[in-house]
């Protein structure tokens, strides 16, 4: 009999409970571009903000169709972390799409847009009959 033990049916419960309680670190995906946009109209051109930011400028295209003007854009971010032998590597795309119409068709051959510190600035003059052009961005 000097070989029976008495076992507790609640040994290591505390440490189990306080365990529960410890902080969890997540890590969120970053979010995927959003495009806010400013429109202002002057009697001879449209002028368009629109907030693009962590975005290359490469990485975003305009398409102007008559009076719809359509702004895409694409990020891709690669992050990879070493610890000793074991490498962790991770990537990310996203997208984001925007078209909104004018009301009146835009003279794309003379359009001009430029991306700086993540605002796209359009300058879209007036025109009476437009066809699909792609610009290109400076």
């Amino acid at each position: 009999m000097a070989g029976l033990q008495l076992l507790d049916p609640f040994e290591g419960f505390d440490e189990a409970f306080k365990s529960m309680w410890r902080p969890v670190r997540f890590e969120l995906a970053a979010p995927a571009p959003s495009i806010k946009l400013e429109v202002s109209e002057s009697d001879a051109e449209f002028h368009v903000k629109a907030q693009i930011p962590g975005v290359r400028k490469e990485d975003i295209r305009v398409k102007i169709d008559g009076d719809v003007v359509s702004i895409s854009a694409e990020t891709k971010q690669q992050k990879e972390e070493k610890k000793g032998k074991v490498v962790k590597s991770e990537f990310q795309y996203g997208s984001a799409q925007r078209s909104f119409s004018l009301g009146t068709d835009v003279d794309s051959a003379k359009s001009k847009a430029r991306y700086e510190n993540g605002i796209l600035e359009l300058t879209l003059p007036k025109k009476p009959d437009g066809q699909a052009t792609t610009l290109a961005i400076q």
